[in-house]
Protein backbone atom coordinates (compact mmCIF):
# COMPACT_ATOMS: atom_id res chain seq x y z
CA UNK A 1 0.00 0.00 0.00
CA UNK A 2 1.19 3.42 -0.86
CA UNK A 3 2.86 5.31 2.19
CA UNK A 4 3.72 8.60 0.90
CA UNK A 5 1.73 11.71 0.43
CA UNK A 6 2.97 11.78 -3.19
CA UNK A 7 -0.40 9.04 -4.16
CA UNK A 8 -2.38 10.51 -6.90
CA UNK A 9 -5.69 11.41 -5.35
CA UNK A 10 -8.97 9.87 -6.35
CA UNK A 11 -10.85 12.42 -8.29
CA UNK A 12 -14.20 13.20 -6.66
CA UNK A 13 -13.61 10.94 -3.80
CA UNK A 14 -15.52 13.30 -1.16
CA UNK A 15 -18.22 14.02 -3.58
CA UNK A 16 -19.01 10.42 -4.23
CA UNK A 17 -19.20 10.08 -0.23
CA UNK A 18 -21.50 13.33 -0.38
CA UNK A 19 -23.66 11.60 -2.99
CA UNK A 20 -23.93 8.01 -1.20
CA UNK A 21 -24.92 9.68 2.24
CA UNK A 22 -27.50 11.83 0.18
CA UNK A 23 -28.75 8.98 -2.29
CA UNK A 24 -28.74 5.86 0.14
CA UNK A 25 -32.58 5.03 1.79
CA UNK A 26 -33.38 2.68 4.12
CA UNK A 27 -34.50 -0.28 1.29
CA UNK A 28 -31.19 -0.06 0.49
CA UNK A 29 -29.66 -1.86 3.66
CA UNK A 30 -30.08 -5.59 3.99
CA UNK A 31 -32.37 -7.12 6.37
CA UNK A 32 -28.85 -8.18 7.90
CA UNK A 33 -27.45 -5.05 8.51
CA UNK A 34 -30.15 -3.82 9.61
CA UNK A 35 -30.42 -6.39 12.48
CA UNK A 36 -27.02 -6.08 12.94
CA UNK A 37 -27.43 -2.11 13.74
CA UNK A 38 -30.07 -3.19 16.09
CA UNK A 39 -27.65 -5.07 18.16
CA UNK A 40 -25.22 -2.34 18.33
CA UNK A 41 -27.62 0.59 18.88
CA UNK A 42 -28.89 -1.19 22.11
CA UNK A 43 -25.35 -2.28 23.61
CA UNK A 44 -24.35 1.36 22.58
CA UNK A 45 -28.06 2.42 24.40
CA UNK A 46 -26.81 0.75 27.62
CA UNK A 47 -23.51 2.11 27.68
CA UNK A 48 -24.67 5.93 27.53
CA UNK A 49 -26.79 4.83 30.92
CA UNK A 50 -23.85 3.02 32.31
CA UNK A 51 -21.25 5.93 31.37
CA UNK A 52 -23.53 8.54 32.47
CA UNK A 53 -23.31 7.34 35.93
CA UNK A 54 -19.66 7.35 35.94
CA UNK A 55 -17.47 10.33 37.26
CA UNK A 56 -17.27 11.58 33.41
CA UNK A 57 -20.61 11.82 33.27
CA UNK A 58 -21.07 13.79 36.10
CA UNK A 59 -17.96 16.08 35.17
CA UNK A 60 -19.87 16.89 32.09
CA UNK A 61 -23.35 17.69 33.77
CA UNK A 62 -21.27 20.00 35.43
CA UNK A 63 -19.58 21.33 32.13
CA UNK A 64 -22.83 22.46 31.07
CA UNK A 65 -24.05 23.93 33.98
CA UNK A 66 -20.97 25.95 33.55
CA UNK A 67 -21.84 26.88 30.20
CA UNK A 68 -25.22 27.85 31.33
CA UNK A 69 -27.09 26.51 28.52
CA UNK A 70 -30.70 26.97 28.39
CA UNK A 71 -33.12 23.75 27.52
CA UNK A 72 -32.78 22.26 24.12
CA UNK A 73 -34.61 19.65 22.67
CA UNK A 74 -32.54 16.42 22.33
CA UNK A 75 -31.53 14.67 25.60
CA UNK A 76 -28.63 13.15 27.73
CA UNK A 77 -29.17 9.92 28.25
CA UNK A 78 -30.23 8.50 31.78
CA UNK A 79 -30.31 11.62 32.98
CA UNK A 80 -33.26 14.28 33.05
CA UNK A 81 -31.37 16.92 30.85
CA UNK A 82 -31.77 18.37 26.96
CA UNK A 83 -29.98 20.68 25.75
CA UNK A 84 -28.71 21.79 22.37
CA UNK A 85 -28.28 19.10 19.58
CA UNK A 86 -24.54 18.85 19.69
CA UNK A 87 -24.30 18.94 23.30
CA UNK A 88 -26.21 16.00 24.10
CA UNK A 89 -24.34 14.36 20.95
CA UNK A 90 -21.07 15.03 23.03
CA UNK A 91 -22.45 13.98 26.67
CA UNK A 92 -23.68 10.55 24.61
CA UNK A 93 -20.92 10.42 22.89
CA UNK A 94 -18.22 9.88 26.15
CA UNK A 95 -21.14 8.39 28.04
CA UNK A 96 -20.72 5.28 25.50
CA UNK A 97 -16.84 5.23 25.26
CA UNK A 98 -16.87 5.66 29.10
CA UNK A 99 -16.17 2.40 29.88
CA UNK A 100 -14.48 1.17 27.04
CA UNK A 101 -17.30 -1.48 26.91
CA UNK A 102 -18.12 -0.10 23.17
CA UNK A 103 -18.38 -2.05 19.74
CA UNK A 104 -15.07 -2.25 17.39
CA UNK A 105 -14.81 -2.45 13.92
CA UNK A 106 -13.32 -5.14 12.19
CA UNK A 107 -10.39 -4.71 9.50
CA UNK A 108 -10.56 -5.95 6.18
CA UNK A 109 -6.70 -5.85 4.81
CA UNK A 110 -3.98 -7.89 6.44
CA UNK A 111 -1.81 -4.90 7.56
CA UNK A 112 -4.92 -2.82 9.23
CA UNK A 113 -4.87 -3.37 13.25
CA UNK A 114 -7.75 -5.16 13.98
CA UNK A 115 -10.26 -3.56 16.30
CA UNK A 116 -8.34 -0.48 16.44
CA UNK A 117 -9.88 0.92 13.24
CA UNK A 118 -12.90 3.14 14.70
CA UNK A 119 -15.49 2.12 17.68
CA UNK A 120 -18.13 3.24 15.02
CA UNK A 121 -21.45 3.54 17.33
CA UNK A 122 -19.89 5.72 19.87
CA UNK A 123 -19.48 8.93 17.67
CA UNK A 124 -22.27 8.00 14.52
CA UNK A 125 -25.56 7.32 17.42
CA UNK A 126 -25.46 10.02 19.50
CA UNK A 127 -25.24 12.46 16.07
CA UNK A 128 -27.83 10.37 15.21
CA UNK A 129 -30.42 10.39 17.96
CA UNK A 130 -29.75 14.23 18.95
CA UNK A 131 -31.11 15.65 15.72
CA UNK A 132 -33.38 12.90 14.81
CA UNK A 133 -34.97 13.93 18.48
CA UNK A 134 -34.73 17.62 17.51
CA UNK A 135 -36.18 17.16 14.17
CA UNK A 136 -38.52 14.17 14.87
CA UNK A 137 -37.39 11.46 13.41
CA UNK A 138 -38.83 8.40 12.62
CA UNK A 139 -36.92 5.21 13.75
CA UNK A 140 -36.19 4.47 10.72
CA UNK A 141 -34.76 7.89 9.69
CA UNK A 142 -32.79 7.49 12.77
CA UNK A 143 -31.69 4.26 12.00
CA UNK A 144 -30.68 5.21 8.35
CA UNK A 145 -28.48 7.97 9.55
CA UNK A 146 -26.94 5.91 11.84
CA UNK A 147 -25.77 3.25 9.54
CA UNK A 148 -24.55 6.01 6.90
CA UNK A 149 -22.76 7.42 9.86
CA UNK A 150 -20.66 4.06 10.45
CA UNK A 151 -20.43 3.42 7.24
CA UNK A 152 -18.86 6.43 6.22
CA UNK A 153 -16.52 6.07 9.23
CA UNK A 154 -15.75 2.67 8.85
CA UNK A 155 -14.23 2.95 5.07
CA UNK A 156 -12.58 6.48 5.82
CA UNK A 157 -10.36 4.16 8.83
CA UNK A 158 -9.99 1.24 6.40
CA UNK A 159 -8.84 3.37 3.69
CA UNK A 160 -5.74 5.15 5.60
CA UNK A 161 -2.43 4.33 5.81
CA UNK A 162 -1.62 2.15 8.96
CA UNK A 163 0.72 4.83 9.95
CA UNK A 164 -2.01 7.03 10.95
CA UNK A 165 -3.20 4.87 13.86
CA UNK A 166 0.77 2.96 14.66
CA UNK A 167 1.80 7.00 15.19
CA UNK A 168 -0.37 7.85 17.52
CA UNK A 169 -3.76 9.00 16.25
CA UNK A 170 -7.15 7.77 17.66
CA UNK A 171 -8.82 6.59 15.15
CA UNK A 172 -12.37 7.22 16.36
CA UNK A 173 -11.50 10.36 17.13
CA UNK A 174 -10.32 11.22 13.87
CA UNK A 175 -12.66 9.68 11.71
CA UNK A 176 -15.45 9.91 14.28
CA UNK A 177 -16.48 13.34 13.11
CA UNK A 178 -17.11 12.43 9.52
CA UNK A 179 -19.54 9.36 10.94
CA UNK A 180 -21.52 11.92 12.73
CA UNK A 181 -21.65 14.73 10.14
CA UNK A 182 -22.87 12.08 7.89
CA UNK A 183 -25.70 11.24 10.04
CA UNK A 184 -26.50 14.64 11.03
CA UNK A 185 -26.38 16.13 7.45
CA UNK A 186 -29.01 12.84 5.83
CA UNK A 187 -31.47 13.59 8.63
CA UNK A 188 -31.09 17.67 8.42
CA UNK A 189 -31.60 16.85 4.17
CA UNK A 190 -28.69 18.35 2.83
CA UNK A 191 -27.97 17.99 -0.72
CA UNK A 192 -24.82 16.79 -1.87
CA UNK A 193 -22.82 20.35 -2.10
CA UNK A 194 -23.98 20.53 1.31
CA UNK A 195 -23.18 17.14 2.74
CA UNK A 196 -19.79 17.67 0.63
CA UNK A 197 -18.85 20.72 2.83
CA UNK A 198 -19.98 19.20 6.14
CA UNK A 199 -17.30 16.28 5.69
CA UNK A 200 -15.10 18.93 5.07
CA UNK A 201 -15.79 20.93 8.33
CA UNK A 202 -15.95 17.49 10.19
CA UNK A 203 -12.72 16.92 8.29
CA UNK A 204 -10.92 20.01 10.00
CA UNK A 205 -12.13 19.17 13.55
CA UNK A 206 -10.63 15.85 13.50
CA UNK A 207 -8.00 15.17 16.29
CA UNK A 208 -7.25 12.74 19.13
CA UNK A 209 -4.31 11.02 20.18
CA UNK A 210 -3.73 7.75 21.95
CA UNK A 211 -1.16 8.91 24.37
CA UNK A 212 -4.38 9.57 26.01
CA UNK A 213 -5.46 6.19 26.40
CA UNK A 214 -6.06 5.09 29.89
CA UNK A 215 -7.88 9.01 30.70
CA UNK A 216 -10.64 10.16 30.66
CA UNK A 217 -9.86 11.88 27.72
CA UNK A 218 -10.17 8.65 25.33
CA UNK A 219 -14.00 8.90 25.66
CA UNK A 220 -13.42 12.50 25.42
CA UNK A 221 -12.69 11.73 22.18
CA UNK A 222 -15.70 9.91 21.45
CA UNK A 223 -18.08 12.47 22.61
CA UNK A 224 -16.10 15.80 20.84
CA UNK A 225 -16.24 13.20 17.27
CA UNK A 226 -19.92 13.34 17.46
CA UNK A 227 -20.20 16.44 18.39
CA UNK A 228 -18.08 18.20 15.86
CA UNK A 229 -19.77 15.88 13.18
CA UNK A 230 -23.21 17.47 14.68
CA UNK A 231 -21.40 21.36 14.63
CA UNK A 232 -20.54 20.73 11.35
CA UNK A 233 -23.41 19.86 9.79
CA UNK A 234 -25.57 22.48 10.61
CA UNK A 235 -22.54 25.32 10.18
CA UNK A 236 -23.03 23.57 6.05
CA UNK A 237 -26.62 23.98 6.46
CA UNK A 238 -26.43 27.84 7.05
CA UNK A 239 -23.69 28.04 3.53
CA UNK A 240 -20.24 28.07 5.45
CA UNK A 241 -17.92 27.56 2.98
CA UNK A 242 -15.24 24.34 2.89
CA UNK A 243 -13.71 22.70 0.29
CA UNK A 244 -15.07 19.86 -1.86
CA UNK A 245 -12.15 17.50 -1.52
CA UNK A 246 -11.03 17.24 2.17
CA UNK A 247 -10.27 13.56 1.79
CA UNK A 248 -8.25 13.02 -1.40
CA UNK A 249 -6.49 16.73 -1.45
CA UNK A 250 -2.29 16.55 -1.06
CA UNK A 251 -3.61 19.06 2.03
CA UNK A 252 -6.73 16.83 3.42
CA UNK A 253 -7.34 14.33 5.75
CA UNK A 254 -5.84 10.98 4.22
CA UNK A 255 -2.44 12.74 3.18
CA UNK A 256 -1.83 15.09 6.61
CA UNK A 257 -3.38 12.02 9.24
CA UNK A 258 -1.96 9.58 7.20
CA UNK A 259 0.97 10.27 4.82
CA UNK A 260 -1.53 8.11 2.07
CA UNK A 261 -4.24 6.04 1.74
CA UNK A 262 -5.80 3.05 -0.31
CA UNK A 263 -8.80 4.70 -3.24
CA UNK A 264 -9.97 0.74 -3.53
CA UNK A 265 -10.61 0.68 0.14
CA UNK A 266 -13.46 2.98 -0.46
CA UNK A 267 -13.76 4.78 -4.12
CA UNK A 268 -16.97 2.50 -5.52
CA UNK A 269 -16.71 0.41 -2.34
CA UNK A 270 -19.50 2.47 0.29
CA UNK A 271 -22.22 -0.17 1.10
CA UNK A 272 -20.68 -2.72 -0.88
CA UNK A 273 -20.45 -4.69 0.69
CA UNK A 274 -21.37 -2.73 4.41
CA UNK A 275 -19.12 -2.98 7.19
CA UNK A 276 -21.45 -3.32 9.47
CA UNK A 277 -21.80 -7.12 8.10
CA UNK A 278 -18.42 -7.32 5.91
CA UNK A 279 -16.25 -7.77 7.70
CA UNK A 280 -18.56 -7.14 10.81
CA UNK A 281 -18.33 -5.15 14.14
CA UNK A 282 -17.53 -6.91 17.15
CA UNK A 283 -19.52 -5.94 20.31
CA UNK A 284 -17.94 -6.29 23.89
CA UNK A 285 -18.17 -8.41 26.74
CA UNK A 286 -16.26 -7.14 28.68
CA UNK A 287 -15.27 -3.30 29.49
CA UNK A 288 -11.55 -3.34 28.06
CA UNK A 289 -9.77 -2.80 25.18
CA UNK A 290 -10.74 -4.92 22.17
CA UNK A 291 -7.40 -6.43 21.99
CA UNK A 292 -7.86 -7.82 25.57
CA UNK A 293 -11.02 -9.91 24.27
CA UNK A 294 -9.66 -12.66 22.42
CA UNK A 295 -7.05 -13.52 25.14
CA UNK A 296 -9.94 -12.83 28.11
CA UNK A 297 -12.44 -15.38 25.68
CA UNK A 298 -9.48 -18.05 25.72
CA UNK A 299 -8.65 -17.34 29.28
CA UNK A 300 -11.77 -18.06 30.56
CA UNK A 301 -12.08 -21.20 28.59
CA UNK A 302 -9.14 -22.44 29.93
CA UNK A 303 -9.86 -21.64 33.26
CA UNK A 304 -13.66 -23.84 32.91
CA UNK A 305 -12.13 -26.57 31.35
CA UNK A 306 -9.44 -27.37 33.67
CA UNK A 307 -11.00 -25.93 37.03
CA UNK A 308 -7.97 -23.54 36.90
CA UNK A 309 -7.68 -21.72 40.65
CA UNK A 310 -5.98 -18.61 41.04
CA UNK A 311 -3.65 -20.14 43.84
CA UNK A 312 -2.19 -22.82 41.84
CA UNK A 313 -0.79 -20.51 38.73
CA UNK A 314 3.26 -20.00 38.54
CA UNK A 315 3.53 -18.19 35.17
CA UNK A 316 1.38 -17.15 32.22
CA UNK A 317 2.43 -16.30 29.23
CA UNK A 318 0.46 -14.13 26.45
CA UNK A 319 1.69 -13.45 23.49
CA UNK A 320 0.39 -11.11 20.44
CA UNK A 321 1.36 -9.41 17.65
CA UNK A 322 3.36 -6.32 18.43
CA UNK A 323 0.61 -3.88 17.59
CA UNK A 324 -1.47 -5.09 20.79
CA UNK A 325 1.54 -3.98 23.56
CA UNK A 326 1.07 -0.75 21.44
CA UNK A 327 -1.84 -0.08 22.62
CA UNK A 328 -2.13 -2.51 25.80
CA UNK A 329 0.47 0.12 27.41
CA UNK A 330 -0.97 -0.21 31.05
CA UNK A 331 1.68 -2.95 32.49
CA UNK A 332 1.07 -2.05 35.94
CA UNK A 333 -2.17 -0.34 35.97
CA UNK A 334 -2.97 1.89 39.28
CA UNK A 335 -6.93 2.66 38.49
CA UNK A 336 -9.52 1.33 36.08
CA UNK A 337 -8.75 3.66 33.16
CA UNK A 338 -5.04 2.10 33.35
CA UNK A 339 -6.45 -1.28 33.54
CA UNK A 340 -8.78 -1.71 30.52
CA UNK A 341 -5.64 -1.27 28.46
CA UNK A 342 -3.22 -4.01 30.88
CA UNK A 343 -3.40 -7.56 29.22
CA UNK A 344 -1.90 -8.48 32.68
CA UNK A 345 -4.76 -7.33 34.84
CA UNK A 346 -7.38 -8.80 32.31
CA UNK A 347 -5.94 -11.97 32.49
CA UNK A 348 -5.54 -11.17 36.15
CA UNK A 349 -8.54 -10.90 37.35
CA UNK A 350 -10.49 -13.88 34.91
CA UNK A 351 -7.79 -15.80 37.32
CA UNK A 352 -8.72 -14.66 40.62
CA UNK A 353 -12.72 -13.75 39.88
CA UNK A 354 -13.95 -15.78 37.05
CA UNK A 355 -15.41 -12.51 35.46
CA UNK A 356 -14.51 -9.29 34.24
CA UNK A 357 -17.92 -6.95 34.55
CA UNK A 358 -17.88 -3.08 35.54
CA UNK A 359 -17.71 -4.48 39.13
CA UNK A 360 -14.09 -5.36 38.76
CA UNK A 361 -12.92 -2.57 36.94
CA UNK A 362 -12.66 -0.20 39.64
CA UNK A 363 -9.79 1.61 41.20
CA UNK A 364 -10.23 -0.62 44.43
CA UNK A 365 -10.18 -4.19 42.70
CA UNK A 366 -7.15 -3.22 40.57
CA UNK A 367 -4.87 -2.22 43.72
CA UNK A 368 -6.06 -5.21 45.47
CA UNK A 369 -2.64 -6.68 46.65
CA UNK A 370 -3.80 -10.27 44.98
CA UNK A 371 -4.13 -8.65 41.84
CA UNK A 372 -1.30 -6.80 42.11
CA UNK A 373 0.63 -10.16 43.16
CA UNK A 374 -1.51 -12.27 40.11
CA UNK A 375 -0.39 -9.03 37.62
CA UNK A 376 3.22 -9.70 38.38
CA UNK A 377 2.84 -13.77 37.39
CA UNK A 378 1.70 -12.21 33.82
CA UNK A 379 4.50 -11.83 31.22
CA UNK A 380 2.74 -10.19 28.21
CA UNK A 381 5.20 -10.24 25.27
CA UNK A 382 5.65 -10.39 21.21
CA UNK A 383 4.80 -14.09 19.78
CA UNK A 384 6.16 -14.81 16.12
CA UNK A 385 3.42 -17.06 15.75
CA UNK A 386 0.71 -14.44 16.28
CA UNK A 387 2.70 -12.12 14.55
CA UNK A 388 2.54 -14.15 11.28
CA UNK A 389 -1.05 -14.55 11.65
CA UNK A 390 -1.63 -10.88 10.56
CA UNK A 391 -2.67 -7.41 12.59
CA UNK A 392 -6.09 -7.67 11.00
CA UNK A 393 -6.46 -10.52 13.56
CA UNK A 394 -6.02 -10.21 17.23
CA UNK A 395 -4.40 -13.44 17.74
CA UNK A 396 -3.36 -14.45 21.62
CA UNK A 397 -1.88 -17.50 22.58
CA UNK A 398 -1.25 -18.57 26.24
CA UNK A 399 0.64 -20.83 28.16
CA UNK A 400 -0.25 -21.61 31.60
CA UNK A 401 2.27 -23.42 33.75
CA UNK A 402 0.98 -24.75 37.04
CA UNK A 403 2.27 -25.93 40.53
CA UNK A 404 1.18 -29.42 40.08
CA UNK A 405 3.28 -29.35 37.18
CA UNK A 406 0.63 -28.93 34.53
CA UNK A 407 1.46 -26.97 31.46
CA UNK A 408 -2.01 -25.47 29.87
CA UNK A 409 -2.03 -24.06 26.71
CA UNK A 410 -4.55 -22.18 24.32
CA UNK A 411 -4.57 -19.86 21.47
CA UNK A 412 -7.34 -16.95 19.63
CA UNK A 413 -7.97 -15.12 17.25
CA UNK A 414 -11.35 -13.76 17.79
CA UNK A 415 -13.51 -13.32 21.08
CA UNK A 416 -17.10 -14.00 22.42
CA UNK A 417 -19.04 -10.94 20.66
CA UNK A 418 -16.69 -10.93 17.38
CA UNK A 419 -18.37 -11.74 14.21
CA UNK A 420 -16.56 -15.58 14.41
CA UNK A 421 -18.54 -15.77 18.01
CA UNK A 422 -21.32 -13.81 18.12
CA UNK A 423 -23.79 -12.30 20.88
CA UNK A 424 -27.19 -12.66 20.17
CA UNK A 425 -29.78 -9.97 20.40
CA UNK A 426 -31.28 -11.63 23.68
CA UNK A 427 -27.66 -11.49 24.60
CA UNK A 428 -26.93 -8.02 23.87
CA UNK A 429 -30.16 -6.97 25.74
CA UNK A 430 -28.79 -8.85 28.88
CA UNK A 431 -25.78 -6.62 28.89
CA UNK A 432 -28.30 -3.30 28.45
CA UNK A 433 -29.66 -4.42 31.54
CA UNK A 434 -26.79 -4.98 33.38
CA UNK A 435 -25.48 -1.35 32.57
CA UNK A 436 -29.18 0.14 33.56
CA UNK A 437 -28.42 -1.71 36.83
CA UNK A 438 -25.59 -0.47 37.45
CA UNK A 439 -26.80 2.94 36.24
CA UNK A 440 -29.77 2.29 39.01
CA UNK A 441 -32.41 2.98 35.84
CA UNK A 442 -35.75 1.96 36.38
CA UNK A 443 -36.28 -1.31 34.83
CA UNK A 444 -39.64 -0.90 33.73
CA UNK A 445 -38.12 2.00 30.95
CA UNK A 446 -35.36 -0.39 30.31
CA UNK A 447 -37.30 -3.02 29.27
CA UNK A 448 -39.21 -0.46 27.21
CA UNK A 449 -35.83 0.38 25.44
CA UNK A 450 -35.15 -3.34 24.86
CA UNK A 451 -38.61 -4.18 23.02
CA UNK A 452 -38.47 -0.51 21.41
CA UNK A 453 -35.08 -0.93 19.70
CA UNK A 454 -36.17 -4.81 18.19
CA UNK A 455 -38.66 -2.56 16.31
CA UNK A 456 -36.78 0.77 15.43
CA UNK A 457 -37.40 0.59 12.08
CA UNK A 458 -41.16 0.67 12.45
CA UNK A 459 -41.50 3.50 15.00
CA UNK A 460 -43.43 6.46 13.97
CA UNK A 461 -41.09 9.03 16.07
CA UNK A 462 -37.46 8.55 17.98
CA UNK A 463 -39.74 10.40 20.89
CA UNK A 464 -40.92 7.14 22.61
CA UNK A 465 -37.18 5.96 22.97
CA UNK A 466 -35.91 9.11 24.27
CA UNK A 467 -38.53 9.23 26.62
CA UNK A 468 -37.74 5.86 27.77
CA UNK A 469 -34.38 6.59 28.05
CA UNK A 470 -35.46 9.97 30.39
CA UNK A 471 -34.35 9.64 33.84
CA UNK A 472 -37.56 11.62 35.34
CA UNK A 473 -36.33 14.64 37.90
CA UNK A 474 -36.70 14.66 41.38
Amino acid sequence: MPSSSSQPEASGLTRYVADFIRGTSLKDLPAEVIALGKKSILDGLGLALSGGATPLGGMVKRHFADLNLGAGPSTVIGSHLKIAPRFAAFANGVGIHADDYDDTQLAVATDRVYGLLTHPTAPALPAALAVGEQLNASGAQAMLAYHLGVEVECKIAEAINPRHYQTGFHATATCGPFAAAAASAKLMGLNAEQIARALSIAGSQSAGLRENFGTMTKPFHAGRASESGVAAAQFASYGWTATDKILEAPRGFFSAAGGGYDPNAIDGKLGKPWTMADPGVSIKPHPSGSLTHPGMTEMLRLIRANEIKAKDVVRVRVGTNHNMPNALIHHRPTNELQAKFSMEFCMAILLIEGRAGLAEFTDEVVNRPDVKAMIEKIDFVVDQDAEAAGYHKMTTIIDIALADGRKISGRADFGKGSPANPMSYDEVADKFRENAQYAKFPNAQAEQVVAMVRELDSLPSIAGLMAALTRKAG
